[in-house]
């Protein structure tokens, strides 16, 4: 014992280290109890171990420690100091409940960086942060404004300079303040200063020692930050920073240097940064990232070896054994060592190996004692020999398994060396003539079964072509022949042990031959496939074989059956595994494969009552409805008719029905859906939902289900809604209700109807329902949407749970044993009668529900009882059919009709949820309105989207990467991804019907933001570690339905959903990148997703450019969209940008014309030149232009080829081809043109126009196809003068016969245009607006210019109808050529044109009088444009009908046509004197008087406004010429 004295001087040393020693408390360790009991208070004040201070930072950091257990014991000690003297007012109020939810409080995901700048100069100025802190500071300020400040202070307090401003000002005091405050009774009003004020500070503690080791001696502010993290304990970001704070304050002591001296100064080292030994990483869950230092302690002692040990004998061994292993460089060199002849002693003797370290060594050393073992098989002279040599190989197995050294291992790396394959053949090829041979033989077989399993994931072909050869032997094939047993024929004691033997015998080869099917899911090798298939049908017929031969009934333990039965499983598991006999057809295996096991089922469940009398059998009912599911889809695959299915029928009639005839079906199956085994109701009801995938199927089951309450749609509605039971059958419960509701139902009684679906017949009023209104009255008794939504609220994504003991139903003993479900026959009954009333014979459906009259009843009801109440609506349709209306009695509330919501109810999975998705579908296809509401009502839509969960999904993968077996197992991770994904695909095509019947179940902001966010998270995770084949192919599959649901968004509900989707696409714009490269690059191993990829990135650039030019239309903004500034404005993704358009361009030019992805990618390629300049730059690049005009050279060659060759209907077809490719290339080149002189530069190298016109012809014939070619004509020419001048070329082609009756093209590209749009009918109004803004473009091009006044073609102006009556709306037609004289206005050449048409001024003049909503002041700004010339103004003056015009605008409505008369009034009086006396007339001059007066009135600050400027400027120099003499 020690003194007082020492205790204390012992504790006083220890507390500078203490945070390093908590790290080892452990309640389950001696050292660390000790270490735990130092922080016990006493009840008796002064006897404490430590003084309270020091107490509560040992109690705090207890918290930090990475075992559950001792953090749990931290918050039991930490009561004490909550509950202090005044712990009543303040926040939050302290219990049992609070602290248990809080045991990993500060063990968070993302640790905080510590790290703080040091910048060589000030970025910002010290009077504005001062400024800032006011702003926090101030009480008058908004709160909004008071956070917004703190959030700029902590940006700021990142560089350490700026420390010394807030230090002054006393910030840390003020947080502490603010922390108070908090944590009263009204402290609400400062929550949302907290995390900002926390941030703050752990940036000054950081980077002040000094004020560390002050605040870490304030036990009331260490208190007061633990209550402030309670309080905000589901805020992630406020607790990492309490626990940032705390690692400050709680390690200060560890993270000085000077601390671990043995003379500790008083004042601490000013140190570059915050520090903590390595040991205090390792034992704690640290929230921040910080350096470290001491990876060991500075006073670890080093105790030299004694001389006295090197003589212990252990000591001497492995001296010796590590003295041979280094001189001769490892083990193998040591080995050969002790193998040669000629050894030369090169080191004492006493360093010599002993003849027992020689054969340790050899029997470790993997290759050598696998060698030892070949050997002795090769000259083994007994079977004693063979065997031992065989077990040793075993042990080699299983020590590199025990090694966790998986494929590489040295035991499979070295048997793949030797040629042990020859020395095991012969045991393998001959029968066994004893006990001795048999049990060798069982040995052998149990080896191959290890070794393969050890190499399951990745097999040696050659082991597994070795195998497969040796079970395909001719005569003898020992493997094969026996596994059928035959029986002893002398019974002799000797006989039971060959028939243990025997027995042990076939369950090794069974189980070798199970692991050899299992192993066969990675092989790719065509040969060994081969090899593969038809050793799967030979096994098969062995083990029908089997299935003749096994144990007699009466042997209780039925081990050979249930064995042949489990081998049976596993081997029709494999699609086709029946379709590789010679002799023998598919479905003839088949149909012997059934008969045998519904013999099975018939024997050992149905005629004994289910497992409900006893436990036999229990193996076998499982593996055989296991093989019968797998059956039914092998049927289904090779069955030619459905035929089949009357194979499934048993005859199954009551024993006490001596006389009555016997019931064909499907009844056999229903007792298997309430077996006492989850497994097989799993299995027997996904048996049920593989039948009821065809028409016969449903109707079969419905038909074997007339007995029992409720019927079909009873029972499997009962069975989904049932809370007790397990998700997987309630899931496969949900399939079969969907496979119901495929086939076509009457919304009304029709005789006619094949399949009448369900029937609720109430005996109370006498209605029935069929069909459709009776599925909506079964759904709304049984409350199924108010069951989904509880079903859903209690769905739980993790792997594994324990511990769920929670009772769906409540009641008495005896209630609960009325509805166990041991009994597999308690839904059985006699039929119900029928009603007196008369019924429509087709309306009795086999799956009827009756309702009996009503009785009140204590009893326990299931969720889907027997009885069913029509709801008030179906009764109105019912009547509305004729019936007369029956007033039916109202049920007592604890009457069998009434159908209570469970108060308990187990978890769900997301496989359950998965097909109540899928379900939900189908309902909303065969009753969509009602389904929708519902839907609304429950709110099931929103809760089914609050389980999406990218982060556990990315979590999950992320487990499947770890190279060793974690815990879970891999299988079972990559079995729970699989289900997430599963429950992805189904909601997300929910999600596709529901926008598709009701955009409002989906469009709302919450839900779709929350939803984008997680479907773009999904779709650009990190999948490239995942090896797995059919886990990729899921990923595969379920961003197929995720870029439908996108594509569904966008097509429907773009407005509100695209801000959503490119706000998503911004943040993850590289993965999205890699996600569309890695898509578009699977576009051969899975086409849907490639399609889905594009589809989606083709609508996302069309929507969001359509919504852009909206916007723009009605505010005026010039701002690029989202995806511009994705693809071409931000430098940092120019990568990324150049990387999706080289796949997309790849994607398109790698596919035939007749590939369906060849137009899905032209769709995106389109979309992306369309928007993005970095992509037409790549197309420059790659040559897309080059190529697609000399395509289109192609198209046309090819054209007038085949226009040359009989045979009409051939050639039409082809010519849709070809305009379908040259559609496509055209409108490619256009999007590529679009507003790019460098494309356009390329497009007239590479001679377009001469290409277009010698496709002129095939474009006539098509309106279509001339509508595209005149788009891209259009976007060529426009500001692109070049591009116009070659529209003027002459050139020269040659032209199909068919083409001849439209007219050869004239030497230019321009005069065919110019005689397109003379003659375009007036109803084809679309073609016509295209030639007319292609003639608007080539009307600003001088060399066009010259053309058109050399056609006469303006002369089909004058020609125009103007409207009659009271009609004042101009036609289309004279719009587009108002446009087009417009263009031509704006140069001189242009205006001398319109000048010499005669009466054109004057029509103009009468035009100007008509309206138009797109352009009313066309005719206006014709004359504005040609007052401007000097040479013009002479025949303006000289028109009065023109002078009017213009006079007349200065008193027109409109402000535009004022200033557009104003100006061109000023233009012609402009330096032109002899308009002054035409203008000086009173009327006109008197009209810009009153227009100037009036708008030096109205208009106050013209400088703001250009237009109102120059307005202002022109009447008033026309009011300055016009007084003027």
């Amino acid at each position: 014992m020690m003194t007082a004295l020492t205790w204390n001087k012992f504790i006083e040393s220890l507390s500078p280290v203490l945070p390093v020693l908590q790290g080892y408390a452990d309640p389950e360790d001696p050292l660390g109890n000790s270490i735990l009991l130092l922080s016990e208070a006493s009840s008796k004040a002064g006897e404490e171990i430590l003084p309270c201070m020091t107490r509560l930072k040992f109690v705090l950091r207890l918290l930090l420690v990475k075992k559950p257990s001792v953090r749990s014991l931290a918050l039991k000690l930490l009561t004490s100091h909550l509950t202090s003297e005044g712990a009543d007012t303040k926040h939050p109020f302290i219990d049992a409940s609070l602290l248990s939810r809080v045991t990993n409080l500060f063990i968070v995901k993302k640790p905080i960086e510590l790290k703080l700048d040091d910048r060589k100069e000030l970025v910002i100025k010290l009077e504005t942060v001062e400024k800032v802190y006011e702003v926090f500071t101030s009480d008058d300020v908004d709160l909004s404004l008071r956070k917004s400040a703190a959030e700029q202070l902590a940006v700021i307090m990142q560089d350490i300079k700026m420390h010394a401003v807030v230090k002054k000002l006393c910030l840390t005091d003020k947080i502490i303040e603010y922390l108070n405050e908090c944590v009263s009774q009204d402290g609400k009003v400062v929550e949302c200063l907290i995390q900002p004020s926390l941030t703050l500070l752990r940036k000054v503690l950081c980077a002040d020692p000094l004020l560390r080791l002050s605040l870490s001696q304030q036990s009331s502010l260490l208190i007061l930050l633990f209550r402030v993290s309670l309080i905000f304990h589901e805020d992630s970001t406020t607790v990492t920073e309490v626990g940032a704070l705390f690692c400050l304050l709680l390690f200060d002591e560890v993270s000085r240097m000077d601390m671990w001296s043995i003379n500790p100064s008083s004042k601490p080292s000013v140190t570059s940064g915050f520090s903590l030994p390595v040991s205090v990483f390792r034992r704690y869950h640290l929230p921040v990232h910080v350096d470290g230092h001491h990876a060991v302690s500075p006073y670890s002692v080093v105790l030299a070896l004694s001389a006295d040990c090197l003589a212990l004998k252990p000591v001497s061994d492995m001296l010796r054994i590590a003295w041979n292993l280094s001189w001769y460089h490892g083990s193998d060199n040591l080995l050969k060592e002790m193998n040669s002849e000629t050894k030369i002693q090169e080191f004492s003797d006493t360093l010599k190996l002993s003849t027992v370290d020689i054969f340790t060594l050899k029997i470790t050393h993997t290759a050598s004692g696998l060698q030892d073992c070949f050997y002795s098989i090769l000259h083994a002279a007994a079977h004693r020999d063979v065997r031992a040599a065989v077990t040793r190989m075993s042990f080699y197995l299983l020590n590199d398994k025990l090694s966790l050294k998986g494929d590489s291992s040295p035991c499979g790396v070295t048997l793949k060396s030797l040629g042990w394959h020859n020395a095991l053949n012969r045991f393998l090829q001959v029968l066994p003539a004893c006990t001795e041979d048999e049990k060798l033989l069982i040995d052998i077989v149990h080896f191959l079964k290890t070794l393969m399993k050890e190499q399951a994931r990745s097999p040696p072909v050659e082991l597994l072509s070795w195998i497969l050869e040796l079970l395909l032997r001719h005569n003898p094939n020992p493997l094969l022949d026996l596994l059928v047993l035959t029986e002893s024929q002398t019974p002799e004691e000797t006989d039971d042990i060959r028939t243990a033997v025997r027995q042990q015998l076939q369950k090794e080869l069974i189980s070798l031959f199970n692991t050899l099917l299992l192993c066969f899911k990675a092989v790719t090798d065509r040969k060994c496939l081969e090899l593969f298939y038809v050793f799967q049908t030979q096994l098969s017929l062995k083990l029908l074989q089997c299935l003749r031969v096994t144990d007699a009934p009466h042997f209780y333990g039925l081990p050979s059956l249930e064995r042949t039965l489990r081998g049976m499983a596993h081997l029709t598991a494999f699609p086709g595994w029946s379709s590789h006999s010679p002799s023998t057809k598919p479905l003839e295996i088949c149909m012997k494969y059934l008969s045998g096991l519904l013999e099975v089922i018939t024997s050992f469940y149905v005629e004994r009552g289910g497992n409900a009398m006893s436990f036999m059998g229990k193996g076998v009912t499982k593996s055989t409805v296991l093989c019968l599911l797998h059956l039914s889809h092998e049927m289904m695959a090779h069955a030619k008719s459905l035929e089949w299915m009357s194979l499934w029928f048993l005859p199954l009639g009551s024993h006490s029905e001596e006389h009555g005839p016997a019931q064909q079906g499907l009844a056999w199956l229903i007792p298997l859906w309430v077996d006492r085994d989850p497994e097989v109701r799993f299995t027997s009801l996904g048996l049920g939902s593989a039948l009821t995938m065809l028409e016969a199927g449903c109707v079969a089951l419905a038909n074997s289900c007339q007995n029992i309450s409720g019927g079909l749609w009873g029972t499997v509605v009962n069975i989904l809604l049932d809370q007790s039971e397990c998700s997987m059958v309630r899931r496969e419960a949900a399939f079969i209700l969907q496979n119901l509701l495929v086939i076509p139902m009457p919304s009304v009684i029709m005789k006619d109807f094949t399949w009448q679906g369900p029937c609720v017949h109430d005996e109370d009023s006498g209605l029935s329902l069929t069909g459709q209104p009776a599925l909506q009255a079964l759904l709304y008794h049984c409350h199924f949407y108010e069951h989904l939504n509880q079903m859903v609220k209690h769905c739980y994504l993790g792997q594994y749970m324990f511990d769920l003991r929670i009772s769906a139903f409540g009641g008495t003993s005896e209630a609960n044993d009325l509805n166990s479900l041991d009994d597999s026959f308690k839904f059985w009954r006699a039929p119900s009668r029928m009603s007196n009333q008369d019924q429509d014979p087709s309306s009795l459906s086999t799956s009827e529900t009756t309702v009996t009259p009503s009785v009140r009843s204590a009893e326990f009801q299931p969720l889907v009882p027997s009885t069913v109440i029509l709801s008030e609506a179906l009764h109105d349709q019912v009547l509305a059919q004729g019936q007369h209306e029956i007033t039916s009695s109202q049920p007592h509330p604890d009457s069998s009709l009434s159908a209570p919501l469970p108060k308990q109810c187990v978890f769900v999975t997301p496989c359950l949820l998965s097909a109540i998705c899928s379900l939900l579908d189908n309902l909303l296809v065969i009753v969509p309105q009602d389904t929708a509401n519902a839907l609304q009502r429950a709110q099931l839509v929103e809760l089914l989207c609050s389980i999406v969960d990218c982060t556990l999904l990315e979590t999950c993968v992320r487990e499947l990467k770890t190279p060793l077996p974690p815990l879970p197992p891999v299988e079972h991770t990559r079995a729970h991804v699989s289900f997430l994904l599963e429950y992805l695909s189904s909601l997300s095509r929910l999600l596709q019907s529901c926008v598709l019947v009701d955009r409002n179940l989906v469009i709302q902001e919450e839900l779709l933001k929350s939803l984008i966010n997680s479907i773009i998270g999904v779709l650009t995770m990190y999948t490239n570690d995942v090896l797995d084949v059919e886990l990729m192919s899921a990923f595969y599959h379920t961003w197929t339905h995720l870029l439908d649901l996108l594509v569904t968004l966008l097509r429907k509900a773009a407005t509100f959903s695209l801000p959503f989707i490119t706000s998503a696409v911004a943040k993850r714009w590289t993965a999205v990148v890699e996600m569309f490269c890695k898509c578009v690059g699977l576009s051969v191993r899975c086409p849907a997703l490639c399609t889905a990829s594009l589809q989606f990135l083709a609508l996302l650039l069309t929507e969001e450019a359509k919504l852009h030019l909206q916007d723009k239309d009605k505010t005026s903004l010039d701002r690029s969209p989202m995806m511009v500034l994705l693809l071409d404005e931000i430098r940092d993704n120019q990568k990324s940008s150049e990387q999706l358009n080289e796949i997309i361009l790849q994607c398109y030019e790698g596919k035939s014309s007749k590939d369906v992805l060849k137009r899905v990618a032209a769709n995106a390629l389109m979309s992306l030149l369309a928007v993005s300049r970095r992509a037409q730059t790549h197309a420059l690049k790659a040559d897309l232009i080059d190529s697609c005009v000399e395509h289109m050279k192609c198209i046309n060659a090819q054209l007038n080829l085949d226009s040359l060759r009989p045979g009409k209907a051939a050639l039409k077809k082809k010519e849709d081809g070809f305009t379908k490719e040259l559609s496509v290339t055209m409108q490619l080149l256009r999007n590529c043109l679009y507003q790019n002189e460098e494309c356009k530069e390329a497009a007239l190298g590479a001679q377009l126009v001469p290409v277009l016109h010698s496709l002129w012809p095939w474009l006539l014939m098509d309106d279509s196809l001339m509508q595209i070619a005149l788009q891209l004509l259009c976007v060529y020419t426009a500001n692109f003068p070049n591009g116009c001048s070659s529209i003027c070329w002459s050139s020269y082609g040659q032209y199909p016969v068919q083409a001849v009756h439209r007219g050869i093209p004239s030497n230019s590209m321009m005069l065919c245009i110019l005689k397109l749009a003379s003659q375009i009918p007036a109803e084809n109004t679309a073609l016509q607006q295209v030639v007319f803004m292609f003639l608007s473009n080539l009307a600003l091009s001088h060399d066009c210019k010259g053309v058109i006044q050399k056609s006469n073609f303006l002369q089909n102006f004058l020609s125009l109808s103007l409207p009659k009556g009271g009609n004042k709306h101009l036609s289309n037609l004279t719009v587009l050529w108002l446009k087009l004289l417009l263009n031509l206005s704006f140069a001189e050449d242009g205006q001398q044109m319109i000048l010499r048409l005669d009466g054109c001024l004057d029509l103009l003049t009468e035009i100007s009088k008509y309206k138009h909503k797109s352009s009313p002041y066309i005719p206006l700004l014709i004359f504005h444009n040609i007052c401007f010339s000097p040479a013009n103004k002479p025949k303006i003056l000289a028109n009065e009908k023109v002078i009017a015009t213009l006079a007349a605008c200065l008193e027109n409505e409109n402000q535009n046509a004022q200033k557009i008369g104003a100006a061109a009034l000023w233009a012609l009086v402009y330096n032109y004197q002899k308009a002054k006396p035409t203008l000086k007339n009173p009327s006109i001059k008197r009209r810009v008087d009153e227009a100037y007066c009036l708008a030096k009135k109205t208009i106050s600050n013209a400088e703001e406004n250009p237009l109102n400027a120059y307005y202002l400027k022109c009447l008033e120099n026309l009011v300055q010429l016009l007084t003027s003499s």
